[in-house]
């Protein structure tokens, strides 16, 4: 009888060491990562007691607050916080949503709201010296205030710009020497408040509402719908060209037939018109400022689809890596390897399967403006306690140096010529008859099979003022026609409101 009481003993004081032991294996080890589990209802709506932080607009020389929280004061929820978003639809790209209700197997947070959660909600590590010293102070727990890059005018101009134009579109603005994105809208957008609600009813009928658009409004065109970049690509073929040699400089020549039957296929490449490309052997600049497709197509088989390749994932393509974080998720834009040389000849000019972000697009002009060096894109300037405490600074960091600067002058001058030439292809919307303010750009009108819009994507990268560039910027508009008409306006009015304040 004793030795049986002893086994008993024995196996109950193993099992309650073992209790012991995963109760401070989940306390210690395991607290954060059961914390941040979607899933885990309990503590996501625990943040709700907490202030969270503010999201602030702070590039140029404005402030201003887009996204804060207030106290309930009656009703089942009073005393907890209640987030609300000043001006939604400019800034819910950007902001996303914060919502104590689950949208599908995640709670609600997207946008900044989810990338910088942590700071927002006040449970960083890097605060834990501030919530200690609300426990000696009575103080409630309270969030810390993320600052971005966004300039307040360049945000509010971007989405007047788009809202007027009232087609499916995206554009990003960046500043060239630091990478510190300046505008980031996409049209249609939502109204994050919808989402925001405590009131369960009023949220599943907002959210099945925007989930069942079939305009979309929900998708960050900016970061995560693809494009083809049409003409713009031609960014990165003459940089090909002149980074290996295969053309001196802005002023030499090369072939540009009028019809160009592509190798190996019976399809003919011509150019908008079939009109023909100077006398047939025109200077770069030349096919470059008027977008001569024959010339450019038979550049890229001359330059050779591995050229192409590496100097495309130079400038950001392909990239499927950390680089894409700012801190939101940027989609892939895409430049498959080619081999066979009629397709080749199509990528070359922005075609095919060519596809790219409007992020894509503005770090293009961006590049070339900073020299051939490609700085990291970011949109969080500073991190602060609520003692105003700075707990993060970003600092402009470099990339990678894409292409030499002597290479980047050549593209320079070129892209300088697409608006200030007579013959340029943007010179009646971002030239002399449209601003007196220098615009190096290039446009892209591509055809989107995909889209079924009925009329091309129109395409447009830039940055100004030529001769010391403050601003890069890359829209896309689906569906809207020509770049020139559609997409550089758009850009135009971006960069007048941005210069207008330094």
């Amino acid at each position: 009888m004793n030795h049986s009481l002893r086994r008993l003993s024995i196996a109950c004081l193993a099992m309650f060491l073992l209790l012991m032991l995963n109760v401070n294996f989940l306390q210690v080890f395991r607290v954060n990562t059961l914390a941040a589990e979607p899933r885990n209802s309990r503590t996501y709506q625990q943040q709700f007691k907490v202030w969270r932080g503010e999201i602030i607009a702070a590039g140029g020389n404005q402030q201003q607050v887009i996204a804060e929280s207030s106290k309930v004061r009656s009703g089942p929820f009073a005393g907890d916080f209640m987030r609300h978003y000043p001006d939604p639809f400019v800034y819910a790209p950007l902001t996303g949503y914060d919502s104590i209700y689950a949208t599908t197997s995640q709670f609600g947070l997207t946008g900044i709201e989810q990338a910088e959660n942590a700071y927002l909600a006040g449970t960083a590590p890097r605060l834990a010296v501030y919530n200690l010293k609300g426990l000696f102070t009575g103080k409630p727990k309270q969030g810390a205030s993320v600052y971005l890059t966004i300039s307040p005018r360049a945000q509010q101009a971007a989405y007047a710009a788009l809202l007027a134009m009232g087609k499916p579109a995206a554009v990003v603005a960046i500043d060239p020497k630091t990478g510190q994105i300046l505008a980031l809208a996409s049209y249609p957008t939502f109204n994050p408040n919808a989402l925001a609600t405590l009131d369960g009813t009023k949220f599943n009928a907002a959210d099945h509402r925007l989930l069942t658009d079939p305009a979309q409004p929900l998708l960050n065109r900016a970061l995560n719908a693809t494009f083809p970049p049409g003409s713009t690509f031609k960014i990165v073929t003459s940089s090909t060209a002149f980074g290996t040699g295969k053309v001196g400089n802005q002023d030499s020549t090369i072939p540009a037939p009028q019809f160009y039957h592509l190798p190996g296929s019976t399809k003919v490449l011509t150019n908008d018109g079939d009109a023909p490309c100077g006398d047939g052997n025109p200077q770069i600049i030349y096919a470059f400022t008027v977008s001569c497709n024959t010339a450019f197509g038979k550049l890229g088989d001359t330059v050779g689809g591995a050229a192409l390749f590496d100097y495309a994932n130079l400038f950001g393509f392909n990239d499927h890596g950390w680089s894409l974080k700012i801190p939101l998720a940027v989609s892939p834009s895409a430049y498959p390897r080619q081999t066979d040389p009629a397709f080749l000849a199509l990528s070359a000019i922005g075609q095919f399967n060519d596809a790219v972000t409007p992020m894509q697009e503005a770090m293009l002009a961006a590049t070339i403006a900073n020299g051939g060096k490609l700085m990291q894109p970011y949109l969080v300037q500073q991190i602060k306690a609520p003692d105003q405490s700075v707990v993060v600074a970003t600092q402009p960091t470099v990339l990678r140096q894409v292409i030499s600067s002597q290479v980047a002058s050549f593209v320079t001058k070129m892209m300088i010529s697409v608006t200030q030439n007579p013959a340029g292809t943007a010179y009646a919307t971002a030239g002399p008859p449209a601003t007196s303010i220098v615009i190096a750009g290039k446009t892209g009108t591509a055809q989107n099979g995909p889209n079924n819009s009925g009329l091309d994507d129109a395409v447009f990268t830039c940055f100004a003022p030529a001769s010391n560039p403050q601003i890069a910027v890359g829209v896309i508009v689906k569906g809207g026609g020509f770049g020139a008409d559609a997409a550089a306006p758009i850009a135009l009015k971006i960069i007048q409101a941005y210069l207008e304040q330094h």
